[in-house]
């Protein structure tokens, strides 16, 4: 990597370059991967409820894209968020979510989240509404 080989050539020193090829490779690999979660909205025919599917990976990088997926102002009252084939990550992801359900509540509308694996449930149950929403 080139970055490596930089940080050694200037350093003198592997371990640095070790640390800082590793820390490159992490964040080319998050920038990757950040756009991986789908989110796909369907109204039922009598516009009374829409579903969102969403599936892949909900970490860090993601999480900021997942809240502009939902279209608050324009959707009916009740909203239902399928997560059956996404798994969530970490607490960012729990924020994320909780930053949707928030943008709903202000608008008066219900938010259901359905589908969550166990890990991915028992994460949601523990963090959910305990987090600071910064989205």
């Amino acid at each position: 990597m080139v970055v490596t080989v930089a940080a050694v050539v200037a350093t003198h020193n592997l371990a640095i370059g070790v640390v800082l090829g590793s820390i490159t490779a992490m964040v080319i690999f998050a920038k990757r991967v950040a756009h991986f979660a789908q989110v796909t909205g369907v109204v039922d025919p009598d516009g009374n409820q829409v579903v969102y599917a969403v599936t892949g990976e909900l970490f860090f990088a993601s999480s900021n894209d997942l809240v502009g997926q939902f279209d608050c102002k324009d959707d009916p009252d009740d909203v239902v968020i399928d997560l059956t084939d996404a798994h969530i990550w970490d607490a960012s992801s729990v924020a994320a979510l909780d930053a949707i359900e928030n943008k709903y509540a202000q608008r008066g509308k219900k938010v259901t989240i359905v589908g969550l694996n166990k890990p991915s449930a028992d994460m949601h149950d523990k963090l959910a509404g305990q987090l600071t929403v910064g989205h």
